[in-house]
């Protein structure tokens, strides 16, 4: 199948095979498989975005457009609990559910009992068991009219985690979701698609954590949609540690209600390209949001990070910080907009990404954006590109610590404004540990 841009993509005969096997996930559903239809039918009319496509320009899709990939194999024999450590988080009462190759691996899983008003299983599960609830939301919010992406991840909808905290329900622990891609996955696309309901006064955190055992090239594109009820709370935390010759495409729609609170962070540090697309949309007064970010690039990494922030109510805050730090020939992306609807007076929202790059041939795309239709707001934007700090740098040179030592401390105390704010200890030690290796490497190099 051609796209726009000329590329090959995802051949009509995968397409049409990979659809047929996943029906029995939803077998006796024909919302269903009109809903994967239309995913397809999307799909085969638009093909994939490309560099003419405003929200697209900056990033290069030729090597993903470009690549045939076939069905991924399910078969989870082969990966050990051992080899999941390294992305696993000590949280008490944390649960975890792992999902090789886009598929769940019940005994890679760590389920335990769950508190009354809490509804926790895989996708393919819950559309038999929830599956008028699921009907009600699943591909209402990330729609395939979006992008390309969106539309393929539709088409092939078959697992993934689903999560409903009932009314007034408090989850204490968080939900960890790894999906995993095995070594040996050369060529392969999973789609993991993801469905977050959290009602009325209810509180939860869902991590998602996509990680990959070896260093092959596959594609991953995941879709996760998350409705946050009036006055509820939700904390959504993504990480993306994949392979660095895999393709990552994700994306996150959340819709809060009246009065609900909402946090979010992004940390990607994997991928050849990495595309990390958020929605937050404002559906309601008195809603406050904070979306945090953290990137790192590498050798030839293309981060793109792609948020946009819906006002449609009046009396909300959102805060929004991106950070990322880019070395070798890397190539950093971000394109944030927040639109600020006639209704959403007294809207206070405030945008911030700041770049740092570590060598003369990294480069970044920042494009900030205000639309601002309501006359009686609080709403800034800033964005800053640059080296680190020659005056920091020497202060540390007069204290006695100078070259290597005090380049890695300043670019770690630049990353620690995001990664402090993460509120699980044992998620932000591990995440810290990664970016300080990152930074060892470089010096060591």
């Amino acid at each position: 199948m051609a796209d726009r841009s000329g590329g090959v993509g995802v051949s009509g005969a995968i397409l049409q095979d990979y659809v047929a096997t996943s029906r029995d996930a939803g077998a006796g559903a024909p919302w269903l498989g009109a809903l994967r239809q239309a995913g397809l039918d999307r799909f085969q009319a638009a093909g994939f975005p490309s560099t003419r496509d405003e929200d697209w320009r900056f990033l290069n899709l030729a090597p993903i457009t470009g690549t045939s990939f076939r069905v991924a194999d399910t078969d989870a024999a082969g990966v050990t609990r051992a080899a999941l450590a390294p992305f696993l988080y000590p949280i008490p009462g944390v649960i975890t559910l792992v999902f090789v190759n886009g598929r769940f691996a019940p005994a890679l899983s760590d389920r335990h009992a769950l508190p009354r008003g809490i509804t926790l299983q895989p996708l393919a599960a819950a559309l038999a068991a929830e599956g008028e609830l699921v009907r009600r939301h699943l591909g209402q919010y990330a729609t395939p009219v979006q992008s390309g992406f969106t539309a393929l991840n539709t088409a092939f909808v078959a697992d993934g985690l689903f999560l409903r905290v009932s009314r007034d329900t408090v989850l204490d622990a968080p939900v960890h979701a790894v999906f995993v891609t095995h070594s040996g996955a050369d060529g392969v696309a999973t789609h993991p698609r993801n469905l977050i309901l959290v009602e009325r006064g209810a509180r939860a955190a869902v991590i998602e954590s996509y990680v990959s055992l070896g260093q092959s090239a596959y594609l991953t594109n995941a879709v996760t949609e998350a409705v946050v009820e009036d006055g509820a709370y939700l904390e959504h935390t993504k990480i993306q540690r994949e392979s660095e010759r895999a393709f990552h495409v994700g994306t996150t729609h959340i819709r809060q209600g009246r009065d609900s609170r909402g946090l979010s962070f992004s940390v990607s540090f994997g991928a050849a390209i990495c595309r990390n697309n958020l929605d937050v949309v404002l559906d309601g007064p008195g809603i406050e949001a904070q979306m945090l970010g953290l990137y790192m690039g590498r050798d030839r990494q293309e981060v793109d990070n792609h948020t946009s922030l819906l006002h449609a109510h009046p009396n909300c805050g959102t805060r929004e910080v991106y950070k990322g730090i880019l070395d070798d020939r890397s190539h950093g992306v971000f394109n944030g907009k927040i639109y600020v609807t006639p209704e959403a007076q007294k809207t206070d929202a405030k945008q911030t990404n700041r770049a740092l790059l570590l060598s003369d041939a990294a480069r970044i795309d920042t494009k900030p954006q205000l639309e601002i239709f309501a006359d009686d707001v609080k709403c800034t934007h800033g964005a800053t590109v640059g080296a680190l700090d020659q005056a920091s740098a020497f202060y540390l040179k007069s204290r006695g610590i100078g070259g290597a030592l005090a380049r890695k401390i300043l670019t770690y105390a630049f990353a620690a404004e995001v990664l402090e704010e993460i509120p699980y200890e044992p998620v932000r030690a591990a995440l810290e540990a990664v970016v300080m290796s990152r930074l060892e490497a470089r010096t060591e190099g």
